[in-house]
């Protein structure tokens, strides 16, 4: 009896130690999880800041990028293939008959017999729509002819479609709709394989920001174009943000055209343009669920939106001044707006260099150069002042006359808005365009049209989709790995009847599986911190002069909330900097922070060692706005610019800017980066040296 009590209070033990270790176990490992979450969710907020933060430079650099494609492109040469022209609109008035220009595509551009790429036969059929997704599962590419005469076909429909596209689910089961997708095919052939092709039965709509970033937009906007083509009534395709011709220059769509398509690739984006401005803006489904690309603000009228003549906005990132702006400008004017003609141009040059050439004779010889590249400029301006005269006093090269203030400002907020937690309506200072709206917005705004529901993209989702605003707002984004390889996963929605959204994830995985949590999660934050660790570098001597304010007696040591305040009033990236300070600083002992430790690992290899290093951490920080600018110049995309264009152009965007680096650096700069002394830069090569290094990284690599 006794023996018996005791084994019972045995195993009784034993279960409960067993119970005691299974709790253990699920608390630790609950805790584990939940901090890679963690890791990998500040991985993805530095991602995501670095990127609005690009973005908003995009945004305060387009009036320089309009008047460079406007005045600085070639303007002294007849040819009517220039860059400027590429991408300069074309007028809707210029093709009278669709049908001629696709004959006159099938005369004068041959196709080789060593062409092995997808033939089409227009008008399209579900079985060239089939011959394009299998020949871009094995990376063969369409041939010029095809894709503008696919463009032309895709302009015509889109030119029969209302701004705002009405939607039944009455006749279907479900509409499949999509969000960003940003050049990753493998993406969009995972969902068709996974919800189906396109049909009549199948309806589909793609949110916008199909191109850019990833490596193969041009094949998603075929696909995607073809599909319309067949299915006029049952795809889809919303404007995002991205189809612009502007941003295409920034974010790699423009350089990837014209790598794939050389010759033909101005045709190609010339026309494009055309098609981005006959997207349309949204669609209502049931006249209940409303879906665009980006979100709304507290004035979107939907009522105005589904009115006026959207081709009109060939890009949004051009920007507008009524006439009174025109007349009365702000203080602190940029070149933009204090030469906004190239006679006022010739006038800024005059001033900034011509002048210099009066200072003591041992440095006239130096500023030679610097004269006489402003007498060059001046004869441009020269060329072109009596063209300029002829205008509008009024109409400046940011001005467009037929594009209203109202119009630029509805679109903007739909395209490039986001929600937020808290109520009210503000701008969105992000990005540098649109606004934050809140719960409060939503319902109001939904409640005035007697809609249910929002679905909108434009945010990279850790889950591929997210729902805020009490259930009212819905995001879904498409582009799975979107920063780095498991950083996200992509999403989609389905919708039926009920109006009730089911969502469906997935992850295009190539190595992803095989690893566990914690080396997923490391991966993605190393790239992150790569990301941001190279941020600080481009801003080094800025974070230096910003922590010694903090360090009057320069003991390289400052306190962390010092440190982050200091960040933060620098990068304006709204990062949890105290979060990361062991991830980019040492410690001393007495926990404060060794700030010049930030840049310890990081370094600029250079191949001309004369280069002043404050010029050096200029190229870098503006590295990818001297690319856009040096390709609109680079007439052949040969990737040769001439010195004098180098110099030309950097004065410019120095003035813009007001960058403070001398002249006498640029001209010495061009000279030496010169290196067989023909006159020409190679400037890729050039680029490619003017980046942040990774000493660590690069000695494993060795």
């Amino acid at each position: 009896m006794g023996c018996g009590t005791s084994v019972t209070d045995i195993r009784v033990k034993k279960s409960e130690r067993a119970i005691k270790a299974a709790i253990l176990i699920q608390r630790w490992y609950r805790s584990y999880v939940a901090r890679m979450e963690m890791r990998r969710r500040y991985a993805l907020s530095i991602f995501q800041s670095i990127e609005y933060a690009d973005e908003q430079a995009q945004m305060q650099l387009s009036s320089f990028f309009t008047f460079m494609l406007d005045h600085f492109t070639h303007p002294n040469e007849p040819d009517p293939d220039t860059i400027s022209h590429f991408v300069s609109s074309t007028t809707d008035n210029s093709i009278s008959d669709s049908d001629l220009m696709m004959e006159e595509y099938e005369r004068t551009i041959e196709i080789p017999d060593s062409y092995y790429g997808p033939h089409l036969c227009f008008p399209l059929t579900v079985a060239d729509t089939n011959a394009l997704l299998q020949a871009f599962k094995y990376r063969q590419q369409l041939h010029a002819r095809y894709v503008l005469q696919l463009l032309h076909e895709t302009k015509k429909v889109l030119q029969q479609m209302p701004n705002i596209t009405q939607l039944s689910t009455s006749y279907v089961k479900e509409i499949t709709i999509c969000g960003d997708l940003h050049g990753k095919l493998d993406d969009l052939l995972l969902i068709f394989y996974k919800n189906g092709l396109p049909s009549e039965e199948n309806p589909y709509i793609f949110n916008g920001d199909f191109v850019d970033r990833g490596k193969n937009s041009v094949e998603i906007l075929i696909i995607l174009f073809a599909f319309l083509v067949v299915y006029p009534n049952h795809f889809h395709l919303n404007r995002g943000n991205h189809e612009d011709h502007i941003m295409n220059l920034r974010y790699g769509f423009t350089k990837e055209v014209m790598n794939k398509y050389r010759s033909y690739g101005k045709k190609i984006l010339r026309l494009l343009q055309d098609v981005y401005s006959w997207l349309p803006l949204a669609a209502i489904v049931d006249s209940k669920v409303l879906i665009l690309h980006g979100g709304i603000s507290d004035t979107t009228d939907l009522n105005f939106l589904n009115t006026f003549q959207r081709n009109k906005l060939k890009t949004l990132l051009k920007p507008l001044k009524s006439k009174t702006e025109t007349n009365h400008k702000p203080q602190g004017p940029t070149l933009i707006e204090e030469c906004s003609t190239l006679k006022e141009v010739k006038k800024c040059l005059s001033r900034q260099d011509i002048t210099k050439s009066s200072s003591a004779s041992s440095e006239r010889k130096q500023n030679s150069t610097v004269v006489a590249d402003a007498k060059k400029l001046v004869s441009l301006a020269d060329r072109t002042s009596s063209a300029e005269e002829q205008k509008s006093s009024v109409t400046t090269p940011c001005t467009s006359p037929e594009l209203k203030t109202k119009e630029w400002k509805q679109v903007i907020d739909i395209l490039w808005s986001d929600p937020k937690h808290q109520n009210g309506c503000t701008p969105n200072k992000y990005r540098g365009g649109g606004c934050c709206f809140g719960p409060d917005v939503t319902a109001r705004w939904l409640k005035k049209y007697n809609l249910k529901m929002l679905i909108r993209s434009h945010e990279c989702k850790q889950e591929g989709y997210e729902i805020s605003h009490n259930g009212k707002v819905i995001t879904i984004f498409s582009a799975s790995n979107y920063y780095e390889e498991g950083s996200n996963r992509g999403a989609y929605i389905k919708l039926n009847p009920d109006l009730i959204p089911r969502f469906f994830q997935y992850q295009v995985n190539k190595g992803t599986r095989k690893k566990t949590i914690r080396q997923r999660v490391s991966t993605v934050e190393l790239s992150a911190l790569k990301s941001l660790r190279e941020k600080l570098y481009t801003h080094k001597s800025e974070l230096i002069e910003a922590f010694r304010q903090h360090d009057p007696n320069d003991t390289g040591n400052i306190s962390p909330s010092q440190w982050a305040s200091a960040m933060e009033s620098v990068l304006h990236l709204d990062l949890p900097w105290r979060t990361l300070r062991s991830r980019l600083v040492q410690l001393a002992k007495n926990g404060n922070v060794e700030y010049l430790s930030s840049f310890d690992d990081l370094e600029i290899e250079l191949p001309i060692k004369e280069v002043q290093p404050s010029l050096v951490e200029t190229l870098c920080r503006y590295k990818a706005d001297l690319e856009i600018i040096f390709n609109m110049i680079d007439k052949d995309h040969s990737g040769l610019i001439s010195i004098d264009e180098f110099r030309q152009t950097w004065k410019l965007f120095n003035l813009h800017l007001k960058i403070d680096v001398d002249d006498d650096s640029i001209d010495s700069l061009a000279r030496s980066i010169d290196f067989n002394k023909d006159g020409n830069i190679d400037f890729n090569e050039f680029l490619e040296a003017f980046h942040v290094v990774h000493k660590l990284e690069s000695r494993n690599t060795k």
